[in-house]
């Protein structure tokens, strides 16, 4: 589309980025996803994250398969980041701590308890991936 110079429409989505001193970007360039750009996720969080909200959803609304969509959800979205940034043998590594922790809560729940054993697999978890993509990425 045109305006009626002939040059091009003049909005926000048409204009050029503006940068301010330093070359930091303002508006919606800063905001990640754009022009093809990928915002880089932390999947130290996300599997930490959906390994306790999933043990949380599950346990409070009584609806297991609930807690398996989260640990799922948070599965696929930090295999496809750690697929993105490492090789295939360190993301089926990872995987396999990711699933594995899963599975590690549940006898070691028995042991010393819910809360401390999905605290622990999440944090071993969380410490798995940073250490072989997250810190890596940040370099």
């Amino acid at each position: 589309m045109t305006s009626r110079a002939g040059g091009p429409r003049d909005c926000a989505f048409h204009r050029p980025r503006e940068t301010r001193r330093g070359g930091a970007r303002t508006g919606p360039a800063s905001a990640g996803a754009v022009y093809g750009r990928r915002m880089r996720v932390p999947t130290a969080a996300v599997t930490a994250g959906s390994l306790i909200g999933g043990w949380q959803l599950a346990r409070r609304t009584g609806i297991r398969p609930l807690g398996g969509v989260v640990l799922a959800a948070g599965g696929v979205l930090a295999g496809r980041e750690w697929a993105r940034r490492t090789s295939p043998a360190v993301t089926a590594g990872l995987v396999a701590t990711y699933v594995g922790a899963f599975g590690l809560s549940h006898p070691l729940a028995k042991r010393i308890g819910s809360w401390p054993s999905v605290l622990a697999v999440s944090a071993l978890t969380a410490a798995a991936s940073y250490a072989a993509a997250d810190r890596k990425a940040a370099r």
